[in-house]
């Protein structure tokens, strides 16, 4: 009986359906003024002699309002006429943001709203904008501000639009705190986030100021942050903003971190017919992190091999997944999934919300590629690149069947943000202070390039600095540098010199091998040497001027497993320096090395080497400008610049250099210090070499310091300093035990 009911109720269905189907003979469109008849009748996508019915007239009415050129719309069929009857939206003549005292401010909320001049206004957008310019004001530390949206209709179908604001007073953000089992110093978790505590200093600076966009960053990089240390079941309880006066906030992140986990399986399942050869790499790495502390980063370096998988042929139609599952004793058993996805190729890809970007910019950091394989791995590797560029908001891909049922399109929306960066430092320690100013903008023209320039100060020397840098140069996956440089140093009162230095720098990088990266690059560079009487006689012999042009490269292998805070791994950089035309024909030679390691009771350590060399090639003495020295960093307990061979009352520096250091973290020391974060270091170094004299003293003795290191947290910025004792010198040498370093941003 159900059957049959079922049976007759689509019979009815199709008989209904077919009894409302008509033939267009003739299609009227009625009230459109700007619009034009065949326009409207193009954006309804229904032609004369078509049969249709109720669907394809609520089809062809979702297609009208999709335009966003109409308020109301109305498509009825009779008697073979089809009418479309439509009421145009006005057009936004004007707009207008007043009550903002910074010019450049109300731009950059012009250029995010979504009603532009000249384009046709409606409530859905205009609701969007609203949102958009609060939350662009409570960026900008606006938190009390209203906001009145005047609109005033013209009588020529338009309308003019001013947007009304009252900002009030900035609220700031006071303090930063960070309360729960947290288990990391706050002084540590202060710099994962972005957000920043107020200080008088930081008069640049917009992170000051509470965001809530930027408190949600703060959440993922905190997250983030616990489970590449192994706190898989972390948790941002809450962040609370608690005003305490109608100017300042007090930002608190409750954490709850849970226990330290560690990786008990990792296995790889493939289909059957998959050649097993073929993942042998991933294999290993699966057993390589068995046992090992759980870490994202461990994850998504496999998964990163997973696409490099995918690349062959034969899995062009690849999809993976994975799944972690948490077993006995604070254990995750984790397993990579690797099927074969329904077969399909990419139609079409379209680009959208690019206002300023250039399209090639975002399609040269597609995976794939129209006409390609659709695969989700690559099409989710494609969106990983583009939010790498760190030029958009936001980025999201919408994946649409074709009318063939093997191909499909991808809809790239992406939603830009402004790219410019202004930063102002400062420091001060034993040697002296130093202040820098940069400008850079990491979006050039809409063309994916990084522009920037900026000027450092200290007590003897002034450098100015402009570079260009393209990512990926005329499509080729290689970056593109060029610098511009000049700085100038005046020791005459202490040394008898001064010099100026000017030129520029073309090079180039790229990855030929896995961890691998190659970098070469051409220098040239005019020096100017002025000296006094204070000049030894081996230095007056170096004065005048010099056109120097050289051929530096440097190869990387870097196995770290993260750039920022390193907790495990190596980086190996060779470098070399070969004159092309030079005066004194130097020729230079270098490496380093550093090891990290991070062990269960939370010591991190690593130990590094490093050795340079430079020698004139034609018998020429090395310019007192290209001889080596050693920083403070390489060397505490020294003064720097003040060891090795000495000419007279000056240090000359060498044509040798070479450094061992060891360092490493003490957490159950002062862990009541949340603020602080104590180490013990030992080092071991050496300048020596003279060949421009055989009666100086080379200066050949290896010199060791050991003692501890403090990294603290304060009110006016992180504080670095070092307490040393020197085991071993030359009689030359100037020791200084305690160092120190104050330095912020503003």
């Amino acid at each position: 009986m159900i059957k049959i009911l079922l049976i007759t109720f689509s019979f009815l269905c199709l008989i209904t359906n077919f009894s409302s189907a008509e033939i267009v003979k003739k299609i009227v469109v009625k009230n459109n003024v700007r619009i034009t008849t065949q326009n409207i009748i193009n954006f309804s996508k229904i032609e004369l002699g078509q049969d249709i019915n109720n669907q394809n007239l609520n089809e062809a009415t979702k297609l009208l309002y999709k335009t966003n050129f109409f308020n109301e719309i109305k498509v009825s069929l009779n008697e073979n006429v089809l009418t479309i009857f439509v009421e145009e939206n006005k057009i936004v003549q004007n707009i207008e943001i007043t009550g903002l005292a910074s010019e450049n401010v109300t731009e950059s909320i012009l250029d995010q709203l979504i009603l532009k001049k000249k384009k046709p206004y409606n409530k859905t957008d205009a609701k969007t904008d609203i949102a958009t310019i609060k939350n662009s004001l409570l960026a900008e530390g606006y938190y009390f501000a209203t906001l009145t949206t005047l609109l005033k209709e013209n009588e020529n179908n338009t309308i003019d639009l001013t947007y009304e604001i009252s900002t009030g007073k900035k609220v700031n953000i006071k303090s930063i705190k960070f309360t729960g089992n947290k288990i990391f110093k706050s002084n540590k978790l202060i710099n994962v986030i972005t957000s920043e505590e107020s200080k008088f200093w930081k008069f640049i600076s917009n992170k000051k100021y509470l965001d809530q966009r930027r408190i949600d960053l703060d959440q993922r990089l905190l997250k983030n942050f616990y489970l590449n240390n192994g706190y898989y079941d972390v948790s941002i309880n809450s962040v609370d903003a608690r005003l305490t006066n109608k100017k300042n906030f007090n930002l608190i992140f409750n954490i709850e971190s849970g226990p330290l986990y560690k990786i008990n399986d990792a296995k790889l399942l493939l289909p059957d017919d998959f050649d097993v050869k073929n993942f042998e790499k991933i294999n290993e790495e699966l057993n390589e992190i068995k046992n090992t502390k759980y870490s994202q980063n461990k994850i998504n370096k496999i998964a990163k091999l997973l696409d490099d998988v995918t690349l062959f042929k034969e899995y062009e139609f690849l999809t993976a997944s994975i799944s972690e599952n948490v077993v006995d004793n604070n254990y995750i058993n984790i397993v990579f999934e690797v099927s074969e996805s329904e077969k399909k190729y990419i139609e079409k890809i379209n680009i959208f919300g690019n206002n300023v970007t250039e399209e090639r910019v975002i399609r040269n950091s597609l995976e794939v590629d129209e006409g390609d394989p659709y695969n989700k791995i690559l099409s989710a590797k494609s969106i990983n690149n583009l939010k790498s560029l760190g030029i958009f908001k936001t980025v999201n891909v919408d994946q649409k069947d074709s009318s063939d049922k093997n191909k499909t399109t991808l809809d790239i929306i992406v939603e830009e943000k402004p790219t410019g960066e202004i930063s102002l430092g400062a420091g001060y320690g034993t040697s002296g202070g130093t202040i820098g100013f940069g400008v850079t903008e990491n979006n050039y023209l809409g063309k994916g390039l990084k522009v920037g320039t900026n000027i450092k100060i200290t007590d003897s020397s002034v450098t100015a600095k402009l570079s260009l840098y393209n990512p990926n140069y005329n499509y080729t996956d290689r970056s593109l540098s060029t610098n511009i440089q000049s700085t100038a140093t005046d020791k005459l009162t202490s040394n008898g010199y001064k010099t100026e230095k000017t030129g520029a720098e073309l090079g180039t990088s790229f990855e030929f091998l896995e961890y691998s990266t190659y970098a070469p690059k051409l220098l040239s560079y005019y020096e100017d040497l002025e000296v006094n009487s204070k000049a030894t006689d081996n230095l007056k012999k170096q004065k005048g001027s010099t056109f120097d042009n050289k051929f530096f490269h440097a190869f990387v292998y870097d196995k770290r497993n993260q750039k920022y805070q390193t907790s495990s791994g190596y980086i190996l950089n060779l470098v070399q320096e070969i004159p092309l035309a030079t005066q004194d024909n130097a020729f230079l030679n270098g490496f380093d090395v550093t090891r990290y390691q991070k062990f269960e009771n939370g010591m991190l350590t690593n130990i590094s080497a490093f050795g340079r060399m430079i020698n004139s090639i034609s018998d020429e003495d090395v310019r007192l400008t290209n001889r080596l020295g050693l920083s403070s960093k390489k060397l505490k307990g020294f003064e720097p610049g003040s060891i090795g061979p000495k000419d007279g009352t000056s240090y000359v520096g060498g044509n040798y250099t070479a450094a061992i250091n060891f360092n490493t973290t003490l957490p159950y020391f002062f862990e009541s210090l949340d603020t602080a974060d104590i180490g013990y270091f030992i080092d071991a170094a050496n300048v020596w070499g003279v060949d421009y004299s055989s009666s100086i003293d080379d200066s050949n003795t290896i010199r060791t310091s050991t003692g501890i290191a403090v990294n603290w947290y304060t009110p006016i910025g992180p504080l670095t300093f070092s307490l040393a004792q020197p085991l071993t010198k030359a009689s030359t040498d100037i020791t200084e035990t305690f160092r120190f370093n104050i330095g912020t941003t503003f």
